[in-house]
């Protein structure tokens, strides 16, 4: 196993204890409830993320005091206001299993941002491709290495090809693109119960628009060509897959 330098001490323990126990039986309801809150706190950090792409892209800034643990606080705050959890409370009505699989995706996250510093606080620089996106892949990425869940963010026409979707997402996109905007997740058992797939769409905010907005075709600050979207259009989906049994 391979572990990521500066890796805390309870991450270290969370990643042997899925490793070496996996996924305690649970029942449906219990693993849907985890896959909704994955999703719902994955989120949480794009858009703590979003809110300081302002502060992130300042070019006269140096320390922007944007660290792991204000982003932390940031994040159960909004984890919080979404849910009701209070994740440092340990609420006697969440499963153990539940919250340690909260309490790993919360520790990639942060790994993320702190790995981030030094591009974030860097003084002279505007655009630093630290953004929601680039976040939520690395954060999705290593949270997926470290657990029997696998999470991705998805869109019909990805930027990131690691991003494209698989033939069911493509399904559940095309669907969520034709309906009106909505955060209830798609959540689905499929193989005869043996697995659950989960998606969480995506919506345009105004900040978006900055890179995905119009003119179409007009190179972004990334150097990507706009979408043309606008508010409130389907952006995309974050993508949870979790087997039913994992021992």
């Amino acid at each position: 196993m391979v572990l990521v330098k500066g890796f805390s001490a309870l991450g270290l323990i969370l990643v042997l204890f899925w490793s070496q126990t996996g996924w305690a039986q649970s029942s449906p309801t219990q693993t849907e409830q985890t896959a909704e809150l994955l999703a719902t706190l994955f989120n949480a950090g794009r858009v703590v993320v979003e809110r300081h792409q302002s502060l992130i892209n300042d070019p006269r800034i140096g320390d922007k005091e944007f660290t792991p643990a204000v982003f932390e606080q940031l994040v159960l705050d909004e984890f919080l206001h979404q849910t009701h959890i209070d994740l440092k409370a340990s609420p006697p009505s969440l499963p153990s299993p539940t919250k340690d699989l909260l309490v790993l995706l919360l520790h990639a996250s942060k790994e993320v941002v702190a790995e981030a510093q030094f591009v974030i606080n860097q003084r002279g620089i505007g655009y630093k491709n630290f953004i929601p996106a680039t976040f939520g892949s690395q954060a999705a990425r290593r949270f997926s290495n470290r657990s029997h869940v696998t999470m991705k963010q998805t869109t019909l026409n990805p930027r990131n090809l690691k991003n494209t979707p698989d033939a069911y997402e493509e399904t559940m996109l095309k669907q969520l693109a034709k309906k009106p905007a909505s955060t209830v997740p798609i959540v689905e058992w499929l193989d005869g119960g043996r697995l659950l797939r989960t998606m969480l769409p995506i919506y345009y905010a105004e900040d978006c628009l900055t890179c995905h907005g119009n003119p179409k075709g007009i190179l972004d600050i990334s150097g990507y060509p706009r979408e043309g979207a606008q508010v409130g259009e389907l952006a995309g989906a974050i993508s949870i897959q979790i087997p039913a049994d994992h021992r």
